[in-house]
């Protein structure tokens, strides 16, 4: 991380080479202000060579009265672009579960709101990313998504057992406030038509600034909520994210 990004940053009791980072979300409405529910990250990882390189991350969902209600684990052991995943949401009686068989296949368990369980496997490409790996994409590719290029990759629908093709490039919104706006869309027309683009929001050293679009939060049985997340580092590793 470029010191002059992260002057707050705190000294961490980590081992050595060891690093984390801890940054809160808060998830607003579209067309509104106030605060859906807050997300709370913790990202351990290593600094190796000047560079973050995550291990595991825990995310808490809290509604406004500090009660949390969901909560997701990550393991990037595997992999950066396609981490072993668990997701509860017990309001809803939900469970997602994605486990990374040696990189080359993912196996999907899950329990749905109807108390059914459903399960699937996906075959692992090079352009597979599923989950929170499209933020590690998106700093993989971080001189192409700064200089205006355009990168294709296949995104892991758990829900559905199948991977769609997507394209994530740079744009403009007025809504992002943030120094590099990138836009992540279907690369099929058909599929465009079913599904709405995600906005995202980076700073210049690559920290996620903004998440706008539909989240992995129920707001019903049938629906999920869509937001605009914008997020905040309390914590940041003593090493650069992009390079």
């Amino acid at each position: 991380m470029k010191t002059s990004t992260f002057l707050l940053a705190c000294a961490l009791p980590l081992s050595a080479g060891a690093a984390e980072m801890r940054f809160t979300g808060q998830a607003m409405p579209l067309n509104g202000d106030n605060v859906l529910y807050e997300e709370r990250h913790v990202v351990t990882g290593k600094c190796t060579v000047g560079l973050f390189r995550p291990t595991s991350h825990n995310v808490t969902y809290v509604r406004g009265n500090g009660e949390a209600f969901a909560d997701k684990t990550l393991s990037y052991e595997q992999s950066a672009l396609r981490p072993a995943m668990t997701f509860r949401q017990p309001g809803f009686n939900e469970v997602m579960e994605i486990r990374n068989r040696d990189d080359a296949k993912l196996e999907i368990e899950w329990q749905t709101p109807e108390g059914d369980t459903e399960n699937s496997t996906v075959e692992v490409t090079r352009k597979l990313v599923a989950d929170a790996g499209f933020d590690n994409l998106v700093r993989n590719h971080w001189p192409e998504v700064t200089s205006g290029d355009r990168i294709e990759f296949d995104f892991l629908a758990p829900t559905r057992g199948k991977a769609y093709g997507f394209v994530l490039e740079p744009t403009e919104d007025d809504r992002i406030n943030a120094a590099h706006t990138v836009l992540i869309e279907p690369s099929s027309t058909i599929l465009s038509f079913l599904v709405d683009p995600i906005l995202l929001g980076y700073n210049e050293s690559g920290v996620l600034t903004n998440y706008l679009g539909l989240t992995n939060i129920r707001k019903d049985k049938d629906s999920n909520y869509t937001a605009h997340i914008r997020y905040t580092v309390e914590t940041a590793p003593d090493c650069e994210l992009t390079r």
